[in-house]
């Protein structure tokens, strides 16, 4: 069976007969969370206390790369980095399995996401970042990705081009475009110290709770430079977004040391993020979640859009290297 058809069999009996299973008596009460990857459930107990399940999408994780992202969580968490623990099921361990899906369980958090952030919250959030990547720094994971053009870029591309997505006539610009923000990526990468991040670092990915930010969802965990978690938190561009670096790098380097040569890693990274994110859309469309929340993907118009802006992002990367070309 593919993904689709694994998670087509994951009924709401389903999901409760896994929680009982783990050793969590429940009510027979539960409802999905907005998910595209996995699919996630909030569940009531018996005590009326509510827990979210986690099913991962199948065939995407090995069990051992799932379980470098749990040891990653318990190493924060000893380390007083405030994210969501998995919690340990009937038996022992943190990761179960039912029909074929891997699944974990977490205790419900509260919060909401933080507003856009002024320089207080800015150096806040550099500590946080700062505090994460001491802890990442510490342990390998041997088993979890590596960031890397190869990964992220190439193959992708390659997959794309071998699947037929791209338009023949967009396919030649695209591709060149991409493989210039590969070998940017290759040449930024190269001296640069990396490790455990969370990978998708972005404001969606904080809670904000009675003044505690805490960290929530690594699922895209990855070994890779401290800048691609610095980035996603801060995207802008011009003097206001200058300043917003400032502000969050005052508070990163009060507990770590920050590699300021990375820093023209950035944007190639946005570019490597952009063709990974068409390719997984890609990969996914057979599951009928991706076509009702991306109807445009596909089009003429979507492959025109996606070439135009790897191409200025080609453009950005020699304008800030002062006319470097790969």
């Amino acid at each position: 069976m593919n993904t689709t058809d694994l998670f087509l069999s994951l009924t709401p009996h389903k999901v409760l007969e896994a929680v009982e299973d783990a050793g969590f008596p429940v009510n027979p009460l539960c409802y999905p969370l907005n998910s595209f990857e996995n699919r996630v459930y909030e569940v009531e107990l018996e005590d009326r206390s509510r827990l979210v399940a986690k099913f991962y999408r199948p065939g995407r994780w090995s069990p051992e790369q799932i379980l470098e992202e749990h040891l990653f969580l318990a190493d924060l968490a000893e380390a007083e980095v405030p994210v969501c623990l998995p919690r340990t099921l009937r038996g022992g361990g943190t990761l179960g399995t039912i029909d074929g899906i891997s699944y974990c369980l977490f205790p419900r958090m509260g919060g909401r996401a933080p507003d856009e952030p002024d320089s207080d919250l800015l150096e806040r959030l550099g500590m946080l970042a700062a505090r994460i990547h001491n802890v990442g720094a510490a342990r390998p994971a041997v088993h979890r990705v590596r960031l890397d053009a190869d990964a992220f870029v190439r193959q992708n591309v390659a997959f794309l081009r071998d699947k037929g997505s791209i338009p023949a006539r967009l396919l030649a610009r695209y591709e060149r475009a991409a493989r210039t923000i590969a070998d940017f990526v290759d040449e930024g990468i190269q001296g640069t110290a990396v490790h455990r991040i969370h990978g998708d670092l972005h404001l969606g990915n904080l809670l904000l709770r009675d003044g505690v930010l805490s960290v929530v969802d690594f699922d895209d965990m990855v070994v890779g430079p401290a800048v691609q978690d610095l980035w996603l938190l801060l995207p802008g561009e011009g003097v206001e977004a200058r300043i917003a670096l400032e502000s969050f790098l005052e508070g990163y380097e009060v507990l770590r040391a920050f590699d300021r040569k990375s820093l023209r890693l950035a944007t190639p990274l946005r570019g490597l993020r952009r063709v990974h994110y068409a390719a997984w859309i890609a990969r996914r469309f057979h599951d009928p979640i991706f076509p009702r929340t991306f109807p445009h993907f596909g089009t003429e118009a979507y492959w025109e859009e996606e070439t135009r802006d790897l191409e200025l992002i080609v453009q950005m990367i020699t304008q800030e290297r002062g006319g470097f070309e790969a």
